[in-house]
C-alpha cells in the first residue's frame, strides 16, 4: 500500500488534445477534483511540434497552428481548475480504480479516481515492424521524430530526403524539409493510393512540385556510417517488390511515415478488451471501454486524421466519465455489435449501448444518437454509406467521394432500436447515386 494516496473524481492519463478535451469536459460536467498525468514535462502532447496551420478549422472554426490548437485548451484547463501531473509516468491500472505512477520529484504515488479516461495518444510505426533490408546507418528517422527534431530543438536531420509513405505527417515533413533547403527526392507509396488527407498531397507535395510514387516501395538501404542512398521498386497486386524494377536513389536521410500504432500497453495490462483491427480498446458510444469506471478517446481508440474530431470525440468521453464517477451513469440493459460490412474496414465504437426502456435522461447521456466514425477500403467515387439491421437501413448517408486515408462517419437513432431485440447493425459503403 503507498503512502501517498489522493482521491479524484476524474483521472485523465495524457495531456495531448484528447485528455485536455475530456478533463476540460469532465469539469463542465460536475466532476468536482480532475486531474491529468501526463508523462511529458508540458502539456500539449504532439500539438507542441506541430507548427504547421491547419488546426482547429470545424472546431474553432478558424485556422490555428498546433501549439495555438493545444494553448486554447490548456487555457481552458487552466480557467476549469483542472490539476496537472506533469512529467509522470503510470505503471499501472488496478482493479478499483487506482493509478500508480512515479514522479522524479514526489516518488512512487496513488491515484484513486472514481473514473479514468485514457487518453494516451499514439506511436510511429518504425523501420523494425516493417523490416527494411539493408545496413544500419545514420540517417533513418520516422517522420514525427524529425518533426521533433526540426520544430523544437532546431536540429537539421539531413539534405537529401526520400520518404517512405504518404501518411500526414510524411507529406508534411516533405514540405517542411523542403522550405528548410533540402531536396525532397520522392515520397514512396506502397498503396496505389494516397494515405493520407488529400488536402496534405496538394498543399505539400503537389505545390512544392515534389513526385508522388505510388504502387513503390524501398527494397534497401545503402550505406555504413551515413546513409547514402535506397532502392525502391514498384509493387504487385499483393505488394510484393518486383525487384527487376529497382531503381537507386541517392539520398542522405529516409524519413518513415509507415502509419501510426495506438498507444495500448497500459490498456492491454488492465485486462481491457481490445479490438484487433484499431488495436485500441472496445468501445461504446460513450467511449466506455470493458472495464465500466474506465473510459478511452482519441488517437488511444483509433488514430483519427484530424485533431478537431480528436477533440469531441474527448468530449464525450469526459462527459461521461463525469457522470459515472457522480453515480448518473445509467447501468445498459443490452449491447449490439457495430460491424464492418462491404468495403469497410473498421466501425468504431463497436458497441451500441441500449436501454430498452426509456428513462427520460437518454438525452442527456448523449444516447438518443450514436456517431460511427468508419474508414473504407478503397478509394470510390460517389459512395453510399448505409447502417443496416434484420435486413432494413437505419441510416443512410451520401457521400461525394471516400478515401482510406480519410475518417467518415454516420449517425444512428438509438431511439429506433429499442425494445428491437437487434443483436448486430452492419455497416456498408457502396459506389452509387
Amino acid at each position: 500500500m503507498l503512502e501517498k494516496t489522493y482521491d479524484y473524481d476524474v483521472a485523465v492519463i495524457g495531456a495531448g488534445p484528447a485528455g485536455l478535451a475530456a478533463a476540460i469536459a469532465a469539469r463542465k460536467q460536475g466532476a468536482g477534483r480532475v486531474i491529468i498525468i501526463e508523462r511529458d514535462r508540458v502539456p500539449g502532447g504532439i500539438l507542441n511540434q506541430c507548427i504547421h496551420a491547419g488546426f482547429g478549422l470545424s472546431y474553432f472554426k478558424e485556422e490555428l497552428t498546433g501549439p495555438e490548437y493545444a494553448g486554447r485548451f490548456i487555457e481552458q484547463a487552466k480557467e476549469e481548475s483542472v490539476e496537472l501531473l506533469l512529467d509522470s509516468m503510470v505503471l499501472n491500472i488496478e482493479e478499483e480504480g487506482t493509478i500508480v505512477c512515479s514522479n522524479p520529484k514526489r516518488g512512487m504515488i496513488a491515484i484513486h479516481a472514481g473514473a479514468v479516461v485514457l487518453a494516451m495518444g499514439c506511436r510511429e510505426r518504425t523501420r523494425f515492424n516493417i523490416r527494411i533490408p539493408g545496413s544500419r546507418p545514420a540517417g533513418v528517422y520516422t517522420a514525427g521524430a524529425a518533426q521533433r527534431l526540426i520544430n523544437r530543438q532546431n536540429e537539421m536531420v539531413g539534405k537529401r530526403i526520400v520518404i517512405l509513405g504518404s501518411g500526414d505527417i510524411g507529406m508534411i515533413m516533405a514540405r517542411r524539409m523542403t522550405l528548410e533547403g533540402a531536396k525532397v527526392e520522392a515520397v514512396v507509396e506502397i498503396m496505389d493510393y494516397l494515405a493520407g488527407l488529400t488536402r496534405n498531397k496538394v498543399q505539400c507535395l503537389d505545390d512544392f512540385g515534389i513526385p508522388l510514387l505510388l504502387g513503390h516501395t524501398v527494397t534497401r538501404i545503402i550505406g555504413e556510417r551515413r546513409v547514402e542512398g535506397v532502392y525502391i521498386a514498384k509493387v504487385d497486386e499483393s505488394r510484393r517488390p518486383d525487384l527487376s524494377t529497382e531503381q537507386f536513389i541517392v539520398c542522405d536521410t529516409l524519413l518513415l511515415s509507415v502509419g501510426l500504432m495506438p498507444e495500448n500497453e497500459l490498456t492491454r495490462s488492465a485486462g481491457i478488451q481490445m479490438s484487433e483491427v484499431t488495436n485500441g480498446p472496445r468501445v461504446n458510444q460513450y467511449m466506455q471501454t470493458s472495464r465500466a469506471n474506465i473510459f478511452a478517446c482519441g488517437n488511444v481508440v483509433h488514430v483519427n486524421d484530424l485533431a478537431d474530431n480528436v477533440s469531441a470525440e474527448s468530449e464525450l468521453a469526459g462527459r461521461n466519465a463525469a457522470r459515472y464517477a457522480l453515480g448518473k451513469f445509467c447501468p445498459k440493459s443490452r449491447e449490439i455489435s457495430c460491424i464492418a460490412g462491404s468495403n469497410i474496414r473498421y466501425v468504431c465504437p463497436q458497441l451500441l449501448s441500449v436501454n430498452d426502456i426509456d428513462n427520460g435522461n437518454s438525452a442527456e447521456e448523449g444516447g438518443e444518437k450514436a456517431r460511427l466514425y468508419l474508414r473504407v477500403m478503397k478509394p470510390g467515387a460517389q459512395t453510399v454509406i448505409t447502417a443496416c439491421c434484420n435486413g432494413q437501413v437505419v441510416a443512410k448517408k451520401n457521400v461525394r467521394r471516400v478515401s482510406p486515408g480519410e475518417m467518415e462517419h454516420i449517425d444512428i437513432q438509438i431511439k429506433a432500436l429499442r425494445g428491437t431485440g437487434v443483436k448486430e447493425i452492419k455497416i456498408e459503403a457502396e459506389e452509387g447515386e
